[in-house]
């Protein structure tokens, strides 16, 4: 069974670029792991929102994934960038 994610992100305008640069390099590191299927990010039309999605063939997977981005040289907290708290679903496929 493949698990998924979906995560919302509303960084500040002045930011926009900046956070896109965080999550580019944290798609990378996702991507490097054992298990991830693929990891990509999107603007919403109105480029207020960025939507990163992550699909993983395990839960062991997920887990390893979060282990290699703890030990990255990657920015993953929230903090004042953000203009409200991430939107964060966790999926599983039905099929």
């Amino acid at each position: 069974m493949t698990v998924g994610m979906i995560a919302v992100h509303y960084p500040e305008a002045e930011h926009f670029e900046d956070f896109v640069a965080r999550v580019r390099k944290v798609a990378a590191v996702m991507r490097a792991t054992p298990g991830c299927l693929s990891a990509t990010y999107w603007a919403n039309d109105t480029g207020d929102a960025v939507v990163s999605t992550v699909e993983w063939e395990s839960d062991e997977a997920v887990a390893a994934t979060y282990a290699a981005i703890q030990t990255a040289d990657v920015d993953v907290e929230f903090d004042a960038r953000e203009r409200r708290p991430r939107e964060i679903l966790r999926l599983r496929s039905l099929s």
